[in-house]
């Protein structure tokens, strides 16, 4: 599939870059086989192929002292950006471990991060959670969403956490709309938006998850448009279409998406980043983009992907 460019592009000011260790196998989940790259060498190599900023990853994969960790992307000149803290949010039960866990995070990343320029809290269902939810990712009907008592309970969760946060350490929270958890439809993303409310958290706009939520790169531009006015931070991920469509017919889990590479290189796939560019600029969006492209751990050469996607988003202004 060829890269899609912008034509004559220009530089684009205000959006600064960072990456993830989720593009160096590093995931949320549990029980994942593969070598999992160490942190220094994550860093080392995420700031070598042009990023200026990092999420924090799982807990405990980077330092949890605050001075240690502030060192640690000090001596690379990298900027703590987020961390993404899963709940499942339709358990009322889980709700105060949620929070514990959310202001734990919040904590650290007010404490090693840049008070002039903070850290935001990524908060998401609990992904990866429920059999049926992972088995059909990308293929989620109306009748495996949440009920609409689920629903209360999900959105009270959510916003008493965000409001915790807030609260306790200063940061502002986002949700991340993801695959496998139970907001991860355009129509889940809509409920949700409807349920909360934009003073108290706004949305983390994945491309590469809402294409595949969606079941279609070219909806990330409708996408985004519907939802602007609650979109505070930004994923950039493309997805395979290819990939996507071998998923739909074989009835994968989203486990096994992922290991056939649904979230490729930017540009390889059918996210059109050039649009979602001028999307950007026609929001008058100033923040950050994070790099993602999910891998198992072991898989590819992150740094040889990092750098390429890397050189793509200077190919289109950024």
């Amino acid at each position: 599939m060829p890269l899609r460019l912008l034509q004559n592009s220009r530089r684009v000011s205000g959006i600064r870059l960072a990456n993830a260790p989720c593009s160096w196998g590093t995931l949320e989940f549990k029980g994942l086989s593969g070598k999992q790259i160490g942190y220094s060498q994550m860093l080392d190599e995420l700031g070598a192929t042009g990023y200026v900023g990092t999420e924090l990853g799982d807990w405990g994969y980077m330092p949890t002292e605050p001075m240690l960790l502030r060192r640690a992307l000090a001596a690379r000149g990298l900027s703590l950006r987020g961390a993404f803290v899963p709940v499942m949010l339709r358990d009322a039960a889980a709700h105060a471990a949620g929070q514990a866990k959310a202001l734990r995070t919040a904590s650290l990343l007010a404490a090693a991060g840049d008070a002039s320029d903070p850290p935001v809290v990524v908060l998401s269902d609990a992904n990866g959670s429920d059999a049926v939810r992972t088995r059909n990712a990308g293929r989620i009907t109306q009748a495996m969403g949440l009920t609409d008592a689920e629903w209360v309970v999900a959105a009270r969760g959510v916003t008493a956490i965000a409001r915790a946060v807030q609260q306790e350490t200063g940061l502002k929270s986002v949700f991340h709309h993801h695959a496998a958890g139970f907001v991860e439809t355009p129509g889940e993303m809509e409920t949700f938006c409807a349920k909360t409310d934009a003073t108290d958290i706004g949305l983390v706009f994945d491309t590469g998850h809402y294409a595949f939520g969606a079941g279609a790169c070219e909806a990330v531009l409708a996408g985004m448009e519907r939802f602007r006015d609650r979109i505070r931070y930004v994923h950039f991920k493309d997805c395979h279409e290819g990939v996507m469509k071998q998923v739909q017919s074989d009835g994968c889990s989203y486990f096994e998406a992922v290991g056939r590479g649904i979230f490729c290189e930017l540009g390889q796939g059918g996210v059109d980043f050039p649009g979602v560019l001028k999307q950007l600029e026609t929001m008058d969006y100033k923040g950050w983009v994070v790099v993602e492209q999910d891998v198992l751990p072991g898989m590819g050469r992150p740094k040889e992907s990092a750098a390429r996607n890397r050189t793509y988003l200077r190919s289109i202004g950024l």
